[in-house]
């Protein structure tokens, strides 16, 4: 949402909860900075998506009907408006803080954060020194595919992306009913039910290559009652199987990569040829890229490709 946006609809809402007495469509225009500029018609249709778009996140806008006036006023119920008061024990207070600091570095950040500015600002105490000593929580969400998973999640909405299987240089595309992303050992899956498959399955988001896209409407997956996440992804999906990369390192550079290889030759322009053994592409991509000019990896194509990959990103 834009900054004019959200101030428009910010100075919507408080015109309407400071009326006492119901504005009509024109009154309101005068009033709130952002419609004066607009015509009659950009006016009507922006005020009927400002006042959706305030109902959908539940603010209440009350229509009132005069028969003396030939147009309806809106205004906001502050009763209805305002939220009970809230409680919380001491324990929940200290999760709700230990919360915003498992998102610290992932895209729910700004949320967690703005969560807690609303609650302090109700008078609710959080605790978020609790994690700062014995509990720091930090979540590592690299992986590009991990905001559109956790939105289709979030959802409940179907999605498809191209899939690597392990051991394997095939990409394929697979359609997927998201029903959790889980983390294992320092890694990221996805648990669901692929229709392709027909049976639930998880895959390493590490190995999800382009974009994720989501299929029909919010709503459309039903997680069924009693499944696990943990144990769908408490062994890889396909059995992994190793694979060994050949790489041209410069003479005399990379010395920790001729130490981890399987067999060194020597060469006669400069450059020497290691045999390297890897299960993941990605990961395989990742350290290779951080070597520079040092590297470059000769086969299979689908590691050289991904190396191609990261040092494309790197550059754009």
């Amino acid at each position: 949402m834009s900054r004019r946006k959200t101030e428009r609809l910010l100075n919507l809402v408080i015109c309407l909860l400071a009326t006492r007495r119901p504005l009509s469509a024109e009154q309101i225009r005068q009033a709130v900075p952002g419609y004066d500029r607009d015509g009659d018609e950009a006016f009507q249709r922006m005020f009927e998506r400002d006042k959706n778009e305030l109902r959908e996140i539940g603010i209440p806008i009350d229509v009132v009907r005069d028969p003396w006036e030939d147009e309806p006023g809106y205004r906001i119920e502050r009763q209805s408006y305002e939220l009970p008061e809230i409680t919380l024990e001491a324990d929940e207070a200290a999760v709700l803080g230990l919360a915003a600091q498992v998102w610290q570095r992932a895209s729910l950040a700004e949320a967690a954060s703005g969560a807690l500015l609303k609650l302090r600002a109700g008078g609710v105490a959080t605790d978020e020194t609790i994690g700062a000593g014995a509990l720091e929580l930090r979540l590592d969400t690299r992986d590009p595919a991990f905001p559109a998973l956790w939105d289709a999640v979030r959802d409940r909405r179907l999605v498809r992306f191209d899939y690597r299987s392990a051991g394997s240089e095939s990409v394929r595309s697979r359609t997927v009913e998201p029903w959790g992303v889980v983390s294992r050992r320092g890694r990221w899956y996805l648990a669901g039910f692929d229709r392709g498959r027909d049976a639930p399955r998880a895959f390493r988001l590490s190995r999800i290559t382009g974009q994720v896209a989501t299929v029909g409407r919010p709503g459309s997956v039903e997680v069924p009652p009693g499944v696990d996440l943990r144990a769908m992804v408490g062994f890889p999906e396909e059995p992994v199987e190793g694979r060994t990369a050949v790489i041209r390192v410069r003479e005399g550079a990379c010395e920790g990569l001729r130490q981890l290889s399987t067999a060194v030759r020597v060469g006669s322009d400069g450059w020497d040829e290691v045999e390297l053994g890897f299960t993941d592409p990605e990961r395989l991509a990742g350290w290779m890229a951080s070597l520079g000019a040092d590297v470059e990896v000769v086969e299979p194509p689908d590691a050289r490709e991904a190396v191609i990959r990261r040092l494309k990103g790197a550059l754009a």
